[in-house]
């Protein structure tokens, strides 16, 4: 089993336990390491994220969990920046850097939400065209890396999300297929890795990780390389399909995210 997850939130955005419920789980379960990663403000939609306020005070919590724990669990202090947040004065060990919305016309549409808004946006927007739709949410995520530099890349296909069994659309389609091998080109050729991300199983939307297998190969292929986290939102579902991952996942270059962000620091 990984002894790390680097993808966590907490009571200050949408998560369900304080950092340190958090903490005391991952220690229980024998992690060497805990990354928080709070969803940074976004000023356009509050009900997910930290405000400015939440952000003082996350922060605050999770250094005196970092000192509690001090010798016995790394614990590093995140945020998951979102392609739109508006950036905080605050330097943190590492960011993740993650689409959850796109922005159309005057419209914040949310991906993750469920099928229905995703299928609205697409009737809205682009004519009804999903494809469309899927392109917009690519082109958006291959400039990910160029905008936000962060540490690693949060779910790269949160699109299909709501696809489990391509009941919303099919997956093999030309243009998804064009429009995710072109994002994922870009972000290879960024150097830092991907998530295999097993959220949506903890939700129950999917049975297996983003990224799909198939863009797993792809990204591999390229000479990506991986992180493995479980979203986590709730300290039950720190180790989530972990087993499936290196059952599944295990054949890719996945890496020590804790080494990662080692190197960052020394190199700055």
């Amino acid at each position: 089993m990984f002894k790390s997850n680097f993808h966590t939130h907490t009571i200050y955005c949408d998560g369900k336990n304080t950092p340190g419920e958090m903490a005391e789980r991952a220690a229980e379960l024998g992690f060497t390491a805990l990354g928080f990663s709070g969803h940074a403000y976004t000023d356009f939609d509050l009900s997910y994220c930290m405000t400015p306020e939440e952000t003082a005070k996350y922060i605050t919590d999770v250094q005196n969990v970092k000192e509690q724990y001090a010798g016995r669990l790394n614990i590093y202090c995140g945020t998951e920046l979102d392609y739109y947040s508006t950036l905080l004065p605050y330097d943190y060990d590492y960011t993740i850097g993650s689409v959850h919305y796109l922005h159309l016309g005057d419209d914040y549409a949310e991906v993750d939400h469920n099928a229905e808004t995703q299928m609205n946006a697409a009737e809205k927007h682009f004519g009804g065209d999903y494809m469309k739709y899927a392109e917009k949410y690519f082109e958006t995520v291959g400039d990910v890396a160029e905008k936000l530099r962060p540490d690693f890349i949060g779910h790269f296909d949160l699109v299909s999300k709501f696809n489990e069994g391509d009941c919303m659309f099919d997956s093999s389609d030309r243009r998804y297929v064009n429009a995710w091998k072109t994002a994922a080109e870009r972000l290879c050729n960024a150097g830092i890795p991907f998530e295999i991300n097993t959220g949506a199983i903890a939700r129950g939307a999917r049975k297996t990780p983003y990224p799909s297998p198939e863009i797993a190969d792809f990204i591999d292929s390229r000479g990506g390389f991986f992180i493995v986290t479980s979203d986590c939102h709730n300290r039950d579902y720190l180790t989530c399909a972990f087993d499936y991952v290196a059952e599944n996942y295990g054949r890719y270059n996945i890496v020590d995210f804790e080494e990662i962000i080692g190197r960052r620091k020394t190199d700055i």
